[in-house]
């Protein structure tokens, strides 16, 4: 299997409209569709065939929407075929459409219904963007609604407020507040020469703690690389055949207090986890062809995201992560444990304005502040600098409403699992079940 990433995003209508693109063919030709009564349509629809559709549209529509594509394994010609069609995104739109009409007249069989729901909601969401890409304006709210699958809360501006006050009661020193924060978080970052050390041990920890839970397919692995000039922190390319590509972006001073988040989030029990799962037993056990294709904008990402970010919690509870840190990473980062005290009760403290990021981009992206408005309160709330709060900012700009996925989803994970189990041995099997379970945010209550 070969990997290829593009580079160059509620089932809303009335069925009736649009059965003349009932066909249940795997063309990307709309013009070879023909009228089928829907009588005959629910006895012969073949979800695999629908799925194939649905891999080939989502294909035609990654090289309109460059980011849409996150990761492909399938036939490379089921790509040069989608490209070679050169359909329209009206085109395109209109199969999305069929695909779906489909899916709602299918019947799935014993085993598969988790499989045909989530697919359902894939083609809404590719729907949703390609709504977007044909300039229709969605609302924050409606956008993670109907790509997510999600409802976003409100957050009270006041309780942010509320976290600075606490913090500025926590911080040495008086005055800003950026200021005070920083000369605290620099005693921990790591000498650029040391930082490979530094992740590869916290990737190689990460790792032996899932395999005391989890039986990983025999070889795989993945590549570190370090980059720079990325709107993301840190990223999972998975590769296929059991590898990923992860990359760090070191365009902002890197904490040694990252190392495990990265570690736990892009790799273990995190992306490269899941995507293994993914491999091992959707696309390759159970069949299910339209894995071989990762779209980002899909209700998948929720939970992708908000059990990535689970992770570091599962892998190292309570004390455990500190203790590590102090006694293994430190060291290897050249830096003094005795700064990592405070850095604990600041986490802490600012635990509550990780949700700031949404409140933002929802204000933002509905037009309700300006650019720079929106980059002062990313400063405010994130104590951060300028050129942090801009780098913030393009990805906000970037990815949308995809911001929710990483808080939200983290809260929605944890609760789930929280709720199903009495310890940590328990909690990795809860775990494990999401990740064998098509999965998103409608599901995890």
């Amino acid at each position: 299997m070969t990997i290829r990433f593009s580079r160059a995003s509620v089932s809303f209508l009335v069925l009736g409209a649009f059965l003349p693109l009932l066909g249940a063919c795997a063309s990307l030709n709309p013009s070879e569709t023909k009228p089928v009564a829907a009588t005959e349509i629910a006895a012969e629809i073949d979800i695999d065939q629908v799925a194939e559709r649905y891999v080939r549209v989502a294909l035609a529509f990654g090289e309109i929407d460059s980011h849409y594509v996150d990761a492909y394994t399938g036939p490379e010609e089921w790509r040069e075929q989608a490209l070679a069609a050169n359909m329209s995104l009206e085109d395109m739109y209109a199969q999305a459409v069929s695909i779906l009409a489909s899916l709602e007249l299918a019947t799935p069989e014993k085993g598969e219904e988790a499989r045909l729901r989530q697919l359902q909601r894939n083609v809404t969401a590719m729907i949703g963007r390609m709504r977007m890409a044909r300039g229709e304006r969605l609302s924050f709210n409606d956008e993670a609604a109907i790509i997510y699958d999600a409802i976003v809360p409100s957050y009270d501006v006041a309780e942010f407020d509320e976290a600075l006050l606490e913090l500025d009661a926590l911080l040495p020193g008086s005055g800003d507040l950026g200021s005070r924060l920083e000369a605290i978080r620099s005693q921990l970052y790591v000498p650029k020469d040391k930082i490979p050390a530094v992740m590869e041990a916290a990737i190689e920890e990460c790792r032996a703690r899932t395999q005391m839970h989890y039986d990983l397919p025999e070889g795989e692995k993945f590549d570190l690389a370090f980059v720079k000039d990325k709107p993301w922190s840190a990223y999972n390319w998975y590769q296929g055949e059991y590898r990923s590509l992860i990359e760090v972006n070191l365009d902002q001073p890197f904490a040694i207090t990252r190392a495990l988040d990265l570690g736990c989030h892009e790799g273990y029990p995190g992306h490269h986890v899941w995507n293994l799962y993914v491999e091992s037993e959707f696309i390759h056990k159970n069949g299910w062809l339209e894995y071989q294709l990762f779209p980002l904008f899909a209700p998948g990402a929720l939970f992708a995201e908000g059990s990535a970010n689970y992770g570091v919690e599962l892998a190292f509870p309570g004390e455990s992560r500190l203790r590590f840190e102090q006694e293994v990473l430190y060291p290897i980062g050249g830096i003094d444990p005795a700064a990592s005290a405070l850095n604990a009760e600041i986490d802490a403290t600012m635990k509550v304005l990780r949700f700031s990021r949404i409140h933002i981009a929802r204000a933002f992206l509905d037009g309700e502040i300006d650019r720079e408005q929106a980059i002062a309160m990313i400063m405010k709330y994130s104590m951060t600098s300028r050129s942090r709060a801009e780098q913030s900012l393009s990805f906000i700009e970037t990815y949308r409403a995809y911001i929710i996925n990483y808080s939200l989803g983290l809260d929605l994970v944890r609760n789930y699992i929280e709720a199903r189990s009495e310890n940590n041995e328990e909690a990795w099997q809860v775990f494990e079940d999401l990740l064998l379970t098509p999965t998103s945010a409608s599901d995890l209550k």
